[in-house]
């Protein structure tokens, strides 16, 4: 298939460089509103241009795949790394590759887990939140005393990209002990001392930290559950900065509520943008708006991705981070 301005309909906004870009070699479809599209503009979408770019906020479904392979649609070029939102299954049946964006959010991402983990031994958000609502009383020994992260361990949860990135910034940063669970075997860390366990429960138990880096699937679905939470200590943290559904909230939500352990860091949630109002009342929390990637750097990134990919696909070449 040959570039000739091929259509892409875009269900976000995206940076302008990374628009621009697009501009530059297709003819874009933008969501001027930026609100999320419902399932009708979505079908109409897929099925009235030559490649689709949705993101995590969009579930692409059968339906919707099926009326873009009925339709103009031969690529679903995912403006994200993860695709758990895309019925994959769905695509190979209608052979609609997919794409993604990987590699790109790697540093943004593990910055904001660091971030997530400082603000919890810090007490950051507690601080904040007593700050404006004007209840301070001034500096006291006793105030809001947190726990430092220097010298503790770290247990990780899918030891890609961002897991590796997360561990050594917190090995060579803050002297922290790093262990991990990963399907596979992992074999590049030995600069780290990190340590390969045999089960999530492992990495829990002893661990100080425990932060989530692996991919949505149905394998790991509620990866961190009760059993999982049962093994770390009263003062352990929960850091999630991959996907909502490893997480079984509710377990969470009755760990945090009963002080079985100290605190949890999140970014993403099941069902986001609706927010289990556990979660929102849920003691010791610092909870942010999926922001893991939201650099003007790595979003900039993300669409020069899928940019290259689409250009890739319209010269009738092989896709650069091919999904399926």
């Amino acid at each position: 298939m040959k570039n000739e301005k091929l259509k892409i309909f875009v269900t976000r906004r995206w940076p302008d460089a990374a628009e621009n870009a697009l501009r530059a070699h297709f003819e874009p479809t933008f969501n001027k509103s930026d609100a999320p599209l419902d399932k009708a503009a979505l079908i109409e979408g897929f099925a009235s241009h030559d490649i689709a770019a949705p993101t995590v906020s969009d579930r692409i479904d059968s339906d919707i795949i099926a009326a873009g392979a009925k339709g103009r649609c031969r690529l679903i070029a995912n403006y994200g790394v993860g695709v758990n939102h895309i019925d994959l299954a769905a695509a190979a049946t209608q052979t609609i590759p997919v794409s993604n964006t990987p590699g790109v959010l790697t540093d943004a991402t593990a910055d904001l887990t660091l971030t997530l983990m400082l603000m919890l031994c810090r007490r950051a958000g507690e601080g904040e939140r007593e700050l404006r609502a004007g209840e301070w009383g001034g500096w006291r020994p006793t105030h809001l005393v947190g726990r430092a992260m220097t010298g503790k361990r770290l247990g990780i949860v899918g030891m890609g990209r961002i897991g590796k990135a997360v561990a050594r910034r917190a090995h060579f940063g803050f002297g922290m002990q790093i262990c991990f669970y990963n399907r596979s075997p992992v074999n590049d860390v030995d600069d780290i001392k990190a340590l390969q366990m045999g089960s999530v429960a492992e990495v829990c138990a002893g661990s100080d930290f425990v932060s989530l880096h692996c991919a949505a699937s149905p394998d790991t679905f509620q990866i961190l559950g009760a059993e999982a939470l049962a093994a770390l200590h009263e003062g352990a943290y929960v850091i999630n900065t991959a996907r909502g559904d490893i997480v079984d909230e509710a377990a969470l939500v009755a760990a945090l509520n009963a002080g079985a352990i100290g605190g949890a860091g999140l970014d993403v949630y099941q069902g986001e943008p609706e927010i289990n109002p556990a979660i929102l009342g849920a003691r010791n929390t610092v909870l942010l708006p999926h922001l893991g990637s939201a650099t003007v750097e790595s979003r900039t990134a993300m669409g020069l991705k899928v940019v290259e990919n689409a250009c890739a696909f319209a010269a009738g070449q092989d896709l650069i981070d091919p999904v399926t």
